[in-house]
């Protein structure tokens, strides 16, 4: 009788161990719809030659092992498509709809590749969805306005592709966006206002962009603002003057008029592009600059070059109007090897007090070429900087006329 029993107890416990299994079996296996969805978006892509990223996706298995998938419970909630390891090859194909029946995706992102054709309309059903990056392949057509319904999304990179169109207004006014690269394709159109005081990071480069800067496009929660090789133009000093946490600006190679704002050289930025613009006007730093890299050249920007930029590292005031004396300021720090790059030249400077015998350190240029005078020292310029030595004089008594 006690046998029995015993029997009884250790059958029960088995038992009860195996339903435990079973349930958390149960529990673990994928919702359907994302089963599915895995399916469809893995018939639209292949391994380019040299991948081998789908071999773990062998769809009698559990779909949650998958390399670049990840789970939480029965839901898919990140979605990492290719071998994120650098120089690895990508994948081929086209972006599944199936993508938006991935409910609880949290993340999704593609490696560089050719990935062809348009992103799908679908995403704008991941309500959940945080960060959303498919750069350096082949998307093609516009940005979808759709996208932004996502008002959960923090990052948008879809930069080195083909989009084309305009950047949609809905993008702008997803509340907590942080980072928006959008650089190297072929968007075109104005630059939609950024509402989100969130945003770090706004990365435009490279597009035709037209049209002008509102003063209030722009949040002042910006530390990093590309906007380079575009059609942008106007004035810029009024929103400039907001973005004083900028640690990195760069809106050369555009169109761009109006004075540049002297505030903007004491921001904590490191490195100040603003070459080839049509930016006019004196420039007056309220006190030394400390910034490593200011480039200003091929402006129209006149009057006398303040000595509060001698304490930049590499400075370009090249193709401009310039005049007056060189600050002495330069000399010291240029002969101290302070100043790794001084290029003047190209303006209608008239003297620069420096003894013709002092020697240039090996690790500083300085190019004076083509200015109202003889330099008292010879030194190499770049080769854009043309053969003649001076300017002509009738350039010069025009100038100061």
């Amino acid at each position: 009788m006690a046998d029995h029993k015993l029997r009884v107890l250790v059958s029960c416990i088995f038992l009860a161990f195996f339903l435990l299994q079973c349930k958390f079996f149960v529990l673990a296996i994928l919702d359907p719809i994302d089963f599915l969805a895995l399916q469809s978006i893995r018939k639209a892509l292949d391994d380019m030659p040299g991948s081998n990223f789908f071999a773990s996706w062998d769809f009698t298995s559990d779909p949650c092992n998958f390399a670049g998938v990840y789970c939480d419970v029965d839901k898919v909630i990140a979605l990492n498509l290719g071998d994120p390891r650098a120089g690895s090859p990508g994948l081929i194909g086209r972006l599944d709809p199936a993508i938006g029946k991935l409910s609880a995706l949290t993340e999704f992102s593609v490696v560089p590749g050719r990935i062809i054709g348009s992103l799908p309309q679908s995403l704008s059903q991941l309500k959940d969805l945080r960060f959303l990056a498919v750069s350096r392949n082949f998307l093609s057509s516009g940005i979808p306005a759709t996208l932004g319904m996502l008002r959960n999304l923090r990052t948008l990179d879809l930069s080195y592709n083909q989009l084309t169109g305009e950047i949609p207004n809905s993008i702008g006014t997803i509340p907590e966006l942080a980072n928006v690269i959008l650089c190297h394709n072929r968007l075109s159109g104005w630059v939609p206002p950024f509402l989100s005081q969130s945003l770090t990071r706004l990365d435009l480069k490279h597009n035709d962009l037209t049209g002008s800067l509102g003063p209030s496009s722009l949040p002042p929660s910006l530390h990093y603002l590309s906007l380079s090789w575009n059609r942008l133009s106007g004035p810029v000093d009024r929103i400039l003057n907001r973005l004083d946490q900028l640690n990195y600006l760069d809106l050369s190679m555009n169109q761009f008029s109006g004075g540049i704002p002297g505030r903007i050289f004491t921001f904590p930025i490191t490195n100040l592009q603003l070459q080839r613009n049509l930016f006019t006007g004196p420039l007056q730093p309220p006190n030394q600059v400390t910034i490593e890299t200011v480039d200003l050249s091929y402006n129209r920007l006149w009057g006398e070059i303040s000595p509060m930029f001698s304490t930049v590292q590499n400075l370009y005031l090249n193709n401009n109007r310039f005049t007056g004396q060189v600050p002495g300021s330069f000399v010291d720090r240029l002969l101290a090897a302070s100043i790794q790059i001084l290029y003047l030249q190209h303006n209608y400077l008239t003297g620069i007090d420096i003894n013709p015998a002092a020697q240039i350190p090996s690790s500083s240029s300085l190019c004076l070429q083509y200015n109202c005078m003889v330099s008292p020292v010879q030194t190499p310029c770049p080769l854009k900087a043309g053969k003649q030595k001076t300017r002509p004089a009738a350039q010069c008594n025009e100038w100061r006329g």
